[in-house]
Protein backbone atom coordinates (compact mmCIF):
# COMPACT_ATOMS: atom_id res chain seq x y z
CA UNK A 1 0.00 0.00 0.00
CA UNK A 2 1.59 3.33 -0.81
CA UNK A 3 2.22 5.79 2.04
CA UNK A 4 -0.53 8.25 2.84
CA UNK A 5 -1.73 10.80 5.29
CA UNK A 6 -5.10 10.89 6.22
CA UNK A 7 -7.49 13.89 8.07
CA UNK A 8 -10.37 13.53 10.19
CA UNK A 9 -12.38 14.98 12.71
CA UNK A 10 -14.75 13.50 15.64
CA UNK A 11 -16.99 15.41 18.17
CA UNK A 12 -18.47 17.93 16.12
CA UNK A 13 -15.40 19.04 14.75
CA UNK A 14 -13.48 19.42 18.63
CA UNK A 15 -11.10 16.75 17.88
CA UNK A 16 -9.41 16.82 15.27
CA UNK A 17 -6.48 13.68 13.43
CA UNK A 18 -4.31 12.90 11.17
CA UNK A 19 -3.38 9.67 10.65
CA UNK A 20 -0.29 8.39 8.67
CA UNK A 21 0.93 5.48 6.86
CA UNK A 22 4.96 5.78 5.92
CA UNK A 23 6.54 2.43 5.43
CA UNK A 24 7.51 3.91 2.08
CA UNK A 25 9.05 6.86 2.90
CA UNK A 26 10.97 5.14 6.05
CA UNK A 27 12.52 2.45 4.16
CA UNK A 28 13.77 4.99 1.78
CA UNK A 29 15.58 6.70 4.46
CA UNK A 30 17.01 3.49 5.81
CA UNK A 31 18.70 2.93 2.34
CA UNK A 32 19.33 5.90 1.84
CA UNK A 33 21.31 6.82 4.81
CA UNK A 34 22.20 2.82 5.38
CA UNK A 35 20.63 2.86 8.77
CA UNK A 36 20.94 0.52 11.59
CA UNK A 37 17.66 -0.57 13.01
CA UNK A 38 17.34 1.33 16.00
CA UNK A 39 18.53 4.54 13.65
CA UNK A 40 15.33 3.55 11.60
CA UNK A 41 13.35 3.84 14.26
CA UNK A 42 13.97 6.78 15.77
CA UNK A 43 14.23 8.82 12.45
CA UNK A 44 10.94 6.77 10.54
CA UNK A 45 9.30 8.11 13.87
CA UNK A 46 10.74 11.18 13.46
CA UNK A 47 9.83 11.53 9.69
CA UNK A 48 6.26 10.35 9.99
CA UNK A 49 5.56 13.02 12.86
CA UNK A 50 6.76 16.13 10.91
CA UNK A 51 4.37 14.55 7.46
CA UNK A 52 1.37 14.57 10.05
CA UNK A 53 2.12 17.91 11.30
CA UNK A 54 2.75 19.38 7.91
CA UNK A 55 -0.70 19.84 7.29
CA UNK A 56 -0.82 22.66 9.55
CA UNK A 57 1.35 24.52 6.78
CA UNK A 58 -0.64 26.01 3.79
CA UNK A 59 2.40 28.21 2.08
CA UNK A 60 4.02 27.06 -1.01
CA UNK A 61 7.71 27.93 0.44
CA UNK A 62 6.60 27.14 4.41
CA UNK A 63 8.67 24.35 6.22
CA UNK A 64 8.67 22.63 9.37
CA UNK A 65 12.13 21.18 10.76
CA UNK A 66 13.03 18.89 13.76
CA UNK A 67 15.40 18.63 15.73
CA UNK A 68 16.38 16.37 18.06
CA UNK A 69 19.68 17.02 20.38
CA UNK A 70 20.36 14.47 22.85
CA UNK A 71 23.29 12.94 24.56
CA UNK A 72 22.62 9.83 23.30
CA UNK A 73 24.94 7.72 20.88
CA UNK A 74 22.71 8.01 18.12
CA UNK A 75 24.20 12.11 18.28
CA UNK A 76 21.03 14.18 17.23
CA UNK A 77 18.40 13.75 14.77
CA UNK A 78 17.06 16.49 11.80
CA UNK A 79 13.89 16.13 9.64
CA UNK A 80 12.57 18.86 7.46
CA UNK A 81 9.37 18.57 5.84
CA UNK A 82 7.27 20.95 3.44
CA UNK A 83 3.89 22.12 3.06
CA UNK A 84 3.18 19.36 0.57
CA UNK A 85 4.93 16.71 3.49
CA UNK A 86 7.60 16.10 0.74
CA UNK A 87 10.24 14.66 4.04
CA UNK A 88 14.04 14.63 4.33
CA UNK A 89 16.07 13.87 7.42
CA UNK A 90 18.95 12.42 9.09
CA UNK A 91 20.88 10.94 12.11
CA UNK A 92 24.47 11.72 12.84
CA UNK A 93 25.02 8.29 14.04
CA UNK A 94 23.40 5.69 11.74
CA UNK A 95 25.21 2.70 12.45
CA UNK A 96 24.26 1.98 16.57
CA UNK A 97 23.83 -1.08 18.05
CA UNK A 98 22.28 -1.21 21.25
CA UNK A 99 20.37 -3.87 23.08
CA UNK A 100 16.59 -3.84 23.11
CA UNK A 101 14.78 -2.11 26.08
CA UNK A 102 13.24 -3.70 29.14
CA UNK A 103 9.57 -4.00 26.87
CA UNK A 104 10.98 -5.79 24.59
CA UNK A 105 11.11 -3.30 21.93
CA UNK A 106 13.86 -0.80 19.79
CA UNK A 107 15.40 1.49 22.60
CA UNK A 108 15.02 4.78 20.19
CA UNK A 109 14.90 6.15 24.16
CA UNK A 110 18.40 5.54 25.04
CA UNK A 111 19.89 6.10 21.45
CA UNK A 112 18.57 9.72 21.33
CA UNK A 113 19.30 10.10 25.40
CA UNK A 114 18.44 13.36 27.08
CA UNK A 115 18.44 16.96 25.99
CA UNK A 116 16.30 19.27 23.76
CA UNK A 117 14.11 19.43 21.42
CA UNK A 118 13.51 21.93 19.05
CA UNK A 119 10.38 22.37 16.36
CA UNK A 120 11.04 25.42 13.91
CA UNK A 121 8.01 26.57 11.79
CA UNK A 122 9.18 28.71 8.69
CA UNK A 123 5.40 30.20 7.79
CA UNK A 124 7.48 32.96 5.04
CA UNK A 125 7.10 35.77 8.38
CA UNK A 126 9.66 38.09 9.52
CA UNK A 127 10.99 35.35 11.82
CA UNK A 128 10.18 31.48 11.98
CA UNK A 129 8.60 30.31 15.07
CA UNK A 130 10.61 28.72 17.33
CA UNK A 131 9.34 26.10 20.05
CA UNK A 132 11.94 24.85 22.51
CA UNK A 133 11.27 22.29 25.27
CA UNK A 134 13.14 19.37 27.03
CA UNK A 135 13.47 15.96 25.69
CA UNK A 136 11.28 13.91 27.87
CA UNK A 137 11.85 10.00 27.25
CA UNK A 138 13.48 10.55 23.81
CA UNK A 139 11.35 7.96 22.31
CA UNK A 140 10.06 10.50 20.00
CA UNK A 141 5.89 10.42 20.33
CA UNK A 142 5.88 11.35 24.27
CA UNK A 143 8.91 14.26 23.33
CA UNK A 144 6.39 15.51 20.72
CA UNK A 145 2.98 15.46 22.67
CA UNK A 146 5.28 17.59 25.46
CA UNK A 147 6.17 20.08 22.40
CA UNK A 148 2.45 20.94 22.01
CA UNK A 149 1.16 20.90 25.42
CA UNK A 150 4.09 23.26 26.45
CA UNK A 151 4.80 25.60 23.02
CA UNK A 152 1.17 25.19 21.44
CA UNK A 153 -1.09 24.93 24.64
CA UNK A 154 -3.04 21.94 22.60
CA UNK A 155 -3.99 18.68 24.55
CA UNK A 156 -1.99 16.29 21.97
CA UNK A 157 -1.98 12.42 21.94
CA UNK A 158 0.61 10.95 19.50
CA UNK A 159 1.28 7.66 18.59
CA UNK A 160 4.25 6.33 16.11
CA UNK A 161 5.93 3.28 15.20
CA UNK A 162 8.36 1.70 13.00
CA UNK A 163 8.47 -2.17 12.81
CA UNK A 164 11.81 -3.68 11.14
CA UNK A 165 12.30 -6.83 10.12
CA UNK A 166 15.08 -9.26 10.82
CA UNK A 167 16.62 -8.75 7.89
CA UNK A 168 16.85 -4.73 8.51
CA UNK A 169 14.23 -3.67 6.29
CA UNK A 170 11.24 -1.99 7.10
CA UNK A 171 8.44 -3.58 7.57
CA UNK A 172 5.91 -1.17 8.39
CA UNK A 173 5.85 2.79 9.70
CA UNK A 174 2.53 4.88 10.65
CA UNK A 175 1.74 7.08 13.11
CA UNK A 176 -1.95 9.06 15.14
CA UNK A 177 -1.91 12.18 15.73
CA UNK A 178 -5.07 13.37 17.98
CA UNK A 179 -5.54 17.38 19.02
CA UNK A 180 -8.08 18.35 21.43
CA UNK A 181 -10.07 21.77 21.39
CA UNK A 182 -10.46 24.29 23.54
CA UNK A 183 -14.38 23.61 23.20
CA UNK A 184 -14.31 19.48 23.52
CA UNK A 185 -16.26 18.15 26.17
CA UNK A 186 -14.53 16.85 29.42
CA UNK A 187 -16.57 13.50 28.57
CA UNK A 188 -14.96 13.37 24.68
CA UNK A 189 -11.40 13.93 26.58
CA UNK A 190 -12.04 11.00 29.24
CA UNK A 191 -13.34 8.42 26.40
CA UNK A 192 -10.06 9.40 23.77
CA UNK A 193 -7.71 9.20 27.33
CA UNK A 194 -9.10 5.51 28.14
CA UNK A 195 -9.26 4.50 24.47
CA UNK A 196 -5.60 5.49 23.53
CA UNK A 197 -4.59 3.66 26.52
CA UNK A 198 -5.82 0.66 25.68
CA UNK A 199 -4.96 1.11 21.82
CA UNK A 200 -2.74 -1.78 19.99
CA UNK A 201 0.47 0.03 18.84
CA UNK A 202 0.49 1.15 15.26
CA UNK A 203 2.90 -1.21 14.04
CA UNK A 204 0.46 -4.07 15.17
CA UNK A 205 -2.49 -2.82 13.23
CA UNK A 206 -0.90 -2.23 9.99
CA UNK A 207 0.70 -5.82 10.22
CA UNK A 208 -2.84 -7.23 10.54
CA UNK A 209 -3.64 -5.60 7.08
CA UNK A 210 -5.68 -2.40 8.65
CA UNK A 211 -6.32 0.83 7.08
CA UNK A 212 -6.00 4.15 8.22
CA UNK A 213 -9.35 4.16 7.74
CA UNK A 214 -9.92 1.16 9.73
CA UNK A 215 -7.20 2.26 12.66
CA UNK A 216 -9.36 5.54 13.03
CA UNK A 217 -12.66 3.40 13.29
CA UNK A 218 -11.42 1.72 15.55
CA UNK A 219 -10.20 4.31 18.18
CA UNK A 220 -12.55 7.04 17.40
CA UNK A 221 -15.47 5.33 15.43
CA UNK A 222 -18.02 6.02 18.82
CA UNK A 223 -17.51 10.04 18.82
CA UNK A 224 -18.99 11.16 15.50
CA UNK A 225 -16.02 10.35 13.20
CA UNK A 226 -16.05 12.20 9.84
CA UNK A 227 -13.13 11.09 7.79
CA UNK A 228 -11.45 13.72 5.47
CA UNK A 229 -8.98 14.70 3.28
CA UNK A 230 -6.44 11.98 1.87
CA UNK A 231 -3.04 13.02 0.69
CA UNK A 232 0.45 11.50 -0.13
CA UNK A 233 3.55 11.82 1.42
CA UNK A 234 7.15 11.10 0.16
CA UNK A 235 10.85 10.93 1.39
CA UNK A 236 12.19 13.87 -0.91
CA UNK A 237 15.26 15.95 -0.81
CA UNK A 238 15.28 19.35 -2.90
CA UNK A 239 18.77 19.74 -2.79
CA UNK A 240 19.93 20.93 -6.04
CA UNK A 241 23.85 21.79 -7.56
CA UNK A 242 22.36 25.75 -7.47
CA UNK A 243 21.85 25.50 -3.71
CA UNK A 244 25.06 23.61 -2.69
CA UNK A 245 27.20 26.00 -5.37
CA UNK A 246 25.87 28.63 -2.20
CA UNK A 247 27.23 26.67 0.20
CA UNK A 248 30.88 26.85 -1.56
CA UNK A 249 30.26 30.73 -2.19
CA UNK A 250 29.57 31.14 1.53
CA UNK A 251 33.17 30.28 2.30
CA UNK A 252 34.79 33.14 1.21
CA UNK A 253 37.17 34.30 -1.42
CA UNK A 254 40.31 33.62 1.15
CA UNK A 255 38.95 29.72 1.84
CA UNK A 256 38.57 29.21 -1.41
CA UNK A 257 41.71 30.06 -3.00
CA UNK A 258 43.14 27.09 -0.70
CA UNK A 259 40.68 25.00 -1.52
CA UNK A 260 41.97 25.38 -5.04
CA UNK A 261 45.83 25.85 -4.42
CA UNK A 262 45.59 21.98 -2.24
CA UNK A 263 42.93 20.25 -3.13
CA UNK A 264 42.02 21.52 -6.61
CA UNK A 265 38.04 21.54 -6.58
CA UNK A 266 35.28 21.35 -3.36
CA UNK A 267 32.91 18.43 -2.68
CA UNK A 268 29.59 19.36 -0.82
CA UNK A 269 27.24 16.16 0.11
CA UNK A 270 24.02 16.46 0.71
CA UNK A 271 23.08 15.04 4.30
CA UNK A 272 19.54 14.30 3.48
CA UNK A 273 20.19 12.16 0.23
CA UNK A 274 23.71 11.88 0.42
CA UNK A 275 24.46 13.36 -3.25
CA UNK A 276 27.32 14.51 -3.75
CA UNK A 277 28.48 17.54 -5.74
CA UNK A 278 31.60 18.18 -7.51
CA UNK A 279 32.85 22.00 -8.01
CA UNK A 280 36.17 21.40 -10.00
CA UNK A 281 39.18 24.25 -10.81
CA UNK A 282 37.42 26.12 -13.24
CA UNK A 283 34.45 26.48 -11.08
CA UNK A 284 36.33 27.69 -8.06
CA UNK A 285 38.16 30.59 -10.39
CA UNK A 286 34.74 31.53 -11.55
CA UNK A 287 33.22 31.46 -8.07
CA UNK A 288 36.43 33.61 -6.76
CA UNK A 289 36.61 35.86 -9.63
CA UNK A 290 32.86 36.20 -9.11
CA UNK A 291 33.75 36.70 -5.60
CA UNK A 292 36.40 39.77 -6.21
CA UNK A 293 33.98 41.72 -8.69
Amino acid sequence: MKDYLLRATAANGTVRIVAALTSEMTEEARKTHELFPVASAALGRTLTAAAMMSLSMKGEKDSLTIQFSGDGPLGGLVVVSDSKANVRGYVNNPNIDLPLNQKGKLDVGGAIGRGRLTVIMDMGLKEPYIGNVNIVTGEIAEDLAAYYAYSEQIPTAIALGVLVDVDETVLNSGGLMIQIMPDAEESTIDYIEKKVAGMQSITNMLSEGKTLEEILQMVLGDLELKIGEKSQCLYKCNCSRDRMERNIYSLGIKELEDILSEQGEAEAQCHFCNKTYIFDKDDLKEMINSLKE
